[in-house]
């Protein structure tokens, strides 16, 4: 996960999305690796990934963080520190705990309060999942073909325990995902004009 500093917003207007997006696509070309979930929110990013050599998860960290800088700063003629300290990493085994992991990012959005159905959110992999929606970005869970024998049957399970994750977590104001959760989550993050 790469954070904005002090919670600042990394991303202003859909184009920078968009441009955040071709990069991870140009440094797939680089320094191959497998990105199996995503969100990017609008002060940080979260990526479930896979580098074929260990020593390149750090470079193409640090390639996209200091090229979407440079963007950021060319566009909006940005001063001072932008990405808060280094970039958050945990190791995930390949077990059923990976498609849990791809569930949280891609719920990212829902917690936040950006919007109540992750349908609705552009900025993640989760309508590769749940719709099938083309996104040469993306190398499938290898959890994901479990859910079901057909695309449209595996499609609906994954829309099912996402949908069923939000509906829990909504009953309580101390569970992450909770309306209130995604209140105050929300007005952490910090705006500028």
């Amino acid at each position: 996960m790469t954070r904005g500093n002090n919670r600042h917003r990394v991303f202003e207007k859909p184009e920078d999305y968009e441009y955040y997006l071709d990069l991870i696509k140009r440094f797939k070309t680089e320094l191959p690796f497998d990105l199996y979930h995503y969100s990017l929110m609008p002060n940080h990013v979260h990526q479930l990934i896979q580098t074929r050599k260990a020593e390149d998860f750090s470079l193409y960290m640090k390639k996209i963080n200091l090229a979407y800088f440079h963007h950021y700063k060319r566009v909006y003629d940005w001063v001072g520190h932008f990405w808060q300290g280094r970039f958050k990493s945990k190791p995930v085994g390949k077990d059923e705990y990976f498609i849990q992991c791809g569930k949280y990012i891609e719920l990212n959005c829902v917690r936040s309060n950006l919007v109540q159905n992750p349908l609705d959110y552009k900025f993640s992999s989760y309508r590769y999942y749940a719709l099938g929606e083309k996104n040469d970005l993306i190398t499938r869970d290898i959890f994901y073909n479990k859910l079901g024998k057909s695309e449209l049957k595996r499609q609906g399970q994954y829309q099912k325990i996402v949908v069923n994750d939000i509906i829990i977590n909504s009953y309580s104001k101390n569970i992450w995902g909770s309306r209130d959760e995604r209140y105050n989550e929300g007005r952490k993050i910090k705006y500028h004009s």
